[in-house]
């Protein structure tokens, strides 16, 4: 089936830079590409995608993505599309094309996290990673741990306490499961933790590419520097505990209904455990205040790089 959608996005990029050219040498006007489509559909009866309409979108299919990777020929026509129509820029189509690639996303899904900014959220992601990993796991752990998640689907009111959060994720967990990314297995919730005092994380998953234990710490509030500390200790009990020996450093996930950005940064500058600040929305509003703390262009082609060479040596 892979190989069958390689060939049939080949064809269409051929197609569409058929049309560009013979714009470009004989001046082709709409009149004539709609010609064209008259003529394929006649050539090839029954082939589906060969309108008017899907050969002005082989000829935008051409343009926007000579200057990407081949990985958009390794996703659907459907999924190209919706890229090409609703993100703006080489970096942001880039990102979508590799996830959609990586994880077989489909076109709700891909449309979902358009919608939900996951690009700007990918970039905005505040961990100590960079002094707390290896360089082998950095940008794995990075893409694992975004700025905000979405969690509409637990249909919980505005006003929620930790325990109704929790419960409602445990009764929506694969959709929870899937909001985090798609590498993460679920291990338990209220994960007791063997000392003299009695001691829980709120979950415990699983992080399959990284093969760390990750624990999350749920709080509906504000984000406090103490909760880093916490954190930390639970980390450490994890890995002395219940690490096994052929898995990594265990990393820790605070999940804040809201966050200050420099007091994040100051709670997670000294500390030696992994760990990652996000946070998180029941309702469909987005802050209007995400551009301001985008990284610059160079970073963000970067990071990007980073992200799918660490795509390609994974398979």
């Amino acid at each position: 089936m892979k190989q069958v959608n390689v060939t049939l996005m080949q064809l269409y990029w051929d197609i569409g830079k058929s049309i560009v050219e013979k714009q470009q040498i004989h001046k082709w006007g709409k009149s004539v590409v709609e010609k064209l489509a008259a003529d394929l559909q006649i050539e090839f009866p029954g082939m589906n995608g060969l309108s008017n309409r899907n050969m002005w979108r082989m000829r935008m299919f051409y343009l926007e993505y000579s200057k990407l990777p081949p990985m958009v020929a390794e996703i659907s026509w459907s999924n190209n599309i919706i890229i090409i129509e609703k993100c703006k820029g080489v970096n942001e189509r880039k990102f979508y094309a590799g996830m959609a690639k990586r994880y077989g996303w489909t076109k709700a899904v891909l449309i979902h996290h358009i919608k939900g900014k996951s690009f700007e959220k990918f970039l905005l992601g505040q961990t100590n990673f960079d002094k707390t990993l290896p360089e082998k796991y950095r940008h794995q752990a990075k893409h694992a741990v975004r700025d905000e998640y979405n969690f509409e689907f637990l249909e919980i009111s505005e006003a929620h306490n930790e325990r109704e959060l929790e419960l409602a994720i445990m009764k929506n967990i694969r959709k929870f499961l899937m909001e985090m990314g798609g590498d993460f297995s679920f291990i338990g919730n209220q994960f007791r933790l063997a000392l003299e005092e009695d001691f829980s994380i709120d979950i415990l998953l699983f992080h399959r590419k990284l093969k760390s234990l990750v624990a999350i710490d749920l709080k509906p509030g504000k984000f406090k520097p103490e909760y880093a500390g916490k954190m930390s200790f639970y980390l450490s009990v994890l890995n002395d505990k219940v690490k096994t020996a052929d898995e990594n450093a265990s990393i820790g996930i605070i999940v804040c209904r809201e966050k200050n950005r420099t007091t994040v940064e100051y709670a997670l500058k000294d500390l030696t455990q992994p760990i990652g600040v996000t946070t998180y929305k029941v309702s469909s509003k987005l802050p209007k205040d995400y551009k301001k703390y985008l990284p610059s262009p160079e970073t963000i082609i970067k990071s990007l790089d980073d992200m799918f060479n660490e795509f390609s040596i994974d398979q």
